[in-house]
């Protein structure tokens, strides 16, 4: 079945991914550049700036799990190129971020060779910053007689100065494409003809359409006959048969490996969801197309906001995806919902009891925070200066006059107090949100109601009907099916476009 998983993708592959199970896998992982990346929300009131919270920090460190990986691949039954190249890397290297990086990296491709197929590939998504390591890495991991491709990928038209100014602008991603064994599925993708060839090649035209005159290599009197019933037969001024050859027959050129005619995800592109990193539908749909067939599994083991899990469900694929975060799951599972309402998957590794929460709530209170929030379809929120603003999240609505107004939601894993309604209350002001939503692991008091109560109620413009200023609910209640009373909220995320599936297009829906 279609899964998703939340967990470190290296537990999840040697938990649940059995040997050989997998025909295609694709990753973009973080790229070591030392920055933090953000998942950027719109404030629909108009009244804050764009609110951001961070989706992955791209930045490598040596610990002590760093230690343990590299310890293992040493000591481990781990290929002896591997190894001797880990130990040179790390004798140059010592213990910096770079060298952290490609330890955790080297670990996690080795699980991914292990699930692969013989007849399956890889292709491993990557900027110039580290890739010149990452394909030395590849090579040992599957092997050099295996290395199929390095695809440039044109991610962008143009660079900023400040970069123009002390070097050439970088516009390119790299796509690193291996194989598994030389017995690998690969489908001959093909891309248009240019207008000018088109024109200068295709110059006859008739009433099925443009077509140019094509060399007979090899004809029998069965082809000849067949050609002249369907007035397709060439004879040249000197007694030479030709037959013409349709554009819409012809496949188009076949792809190489500079991709120019994939666009990014820019700032007004529809399928934008906000997330960083994003990469086009297109991209993944291509990729997916080249080395897989109907029903065969694709595994994205970074899966971020769910592209390639998007595209494998599009296609007709079977699918896995994992990453480390709720907020990836969490916008994962809606992006699948709004693109096909009728997919089936199954989540495995977000709480599904109050002691699963409460475990969440121990391994950290940031992911069990975004995870409460996704319960209720909120918008999680952390102050860019990581203080406590009070605030773990949002939900919008509209009025009858079509303004937008804010819900605030407030998560709390541990006990909480009377004075903690008090503090939301005076969050709900300062904010001009009409309406709160506290989430807790634990069941408020009495006294705590009772400070929810004498907040009041709202009142909805022109329809007049009124709600709770503050609701607290439990998380237990979420699980058994209880919502807050609120207004229409299904407009707080951005809603992906129904997509219809490749085998729904070929079929009469209507």
């Amino acid at each position: 079945m279609n899964t998703l998983y939340y967990g470190d993708n290296l537990e999840i592959l040697r938990k649940y991914i059995r040997d050989e199970s997998v025909d295609l896998i694709y990753l973009d992982p973080p790229f070591n550049s030392q920055r933090a990346y953000n998942v950027i929300f719109q404030d629909k009131t108009g009244k804050s700036p764009t609110a951001q919270i961070q989706a992955f920090e791209d930045t490598w460190y040596w610990t002590e799990e760093t230690q343990a990986a590299f310890d293992e691949i040493m000591t481990g039954k781990y290929r002896s190129e591997l190894k001797e190249m880990m130990n040179a890397f790390r004798q140059f290297m010592g213990t910096t971020n770079l060298m952290a990086y490609l330890t955790m990296m080297a670990i996690r491709l080795v699980e991914m060779h292990r699930v692969l197929k013989m007849t399956g590939s890889l292709y491993l998504h990557c900027d110039p910053t580290a890739s010149h390591y990452l394909k030395i890495l590849l090579d040992q991991v599957f092997g050099l007689e295996n290395f199929r491709n390095e695809i440039v990928w044109k991610r962008t038209t143009s660079s900023s100065s400040k970069a123009i100014a002390v070097r050439f602008g970088s516009d390119h991603d790299l796509v690193f494409f291996y194989s598994k064994s030389r017995r690998h599925q690969f489908n001959q993708q093909y891309v248009p003809f240019d207008e000018e060839y088109v024109k200068r090649r295709f110059t006859g035209v008739d009433e099925r359409g443009r077509y140019k005159d094509a060399q007979l290599k090899t004809y029998s009197e069965g082809t000849m006959e067949q050609l002249k019933k369907e007035d397709r037969l060439i004879v040249t001024r000197g007694g030479k048969y030709r037959y013409k050859m349709y554009l819409d027959e012809v496949k188009g050129v076949p792809l190489d490996d500079v991709w120019t005619d994939v666009f990014p995800v820019n700032a007004v592109a529809k399928e934008r969801l906000g997330y960083p990193t994003q990469k086009p539908v297109a991209l993944l749909e291509r990729i997916i197309q080249a080395s897989s067939n109907d029903g065969d599994v694709v595994l994205d083991p970074f899966c971020g906001c769910g592209t390639a899990i998007a595209a494998a469900e599009k296609l007709g694929r079977k699918w896995l995806g994992i990453d480390i975060t709720h907020l990836a799951i969490s916008l994962i599972k809606k992006r699948i919902k709004d693109h096909f309402p009728d997919a089936k998957f199954e989540v495995v590794g977000e709480p599904k009891s109050v002691e699963d929460a409460e475990e969440l709530f121990k391994q950290s209170a940031f992911q069990f925070e975004s995870w409460a929030v996704s319960l209720v379809g909120g918008q999680p929120y952390k102050s860019t200066g990581g203080g406590d603003t009070g605030m773990d999240g949002f939900l919008y609505f509209k009025d009858f006059e079509g303004k937008f107004h804010r819900i605030v939601i407030e998560v709390k894993g541990g006990a909480y107090q009377p004075k903690d309604i008090r503090a939301l209350a005076r969050v709900l002001e300062r904010e001009e949100a009409p309406l709160g939503l506290l989430i807790a692991l634990k069941s408020p008091t009495k006294g705590m109601l009772t400070e929810a109560a004498a907040l009041g109620k709202w009142t909805m413009p022109v329809s007049g009907k009124k709600y709770r200023r503050l609701q607290v609910v439990t998380i237990q209640e979420l699980f058994d099916g209880k919502k807050p009373e609120l207004p229409d909220t299904s407009e707080t995320l951005k809603k992906a476009k129904r997509v219809l599936r490749e085998q729904d297009k070929n079929h009469n829906l209507f």
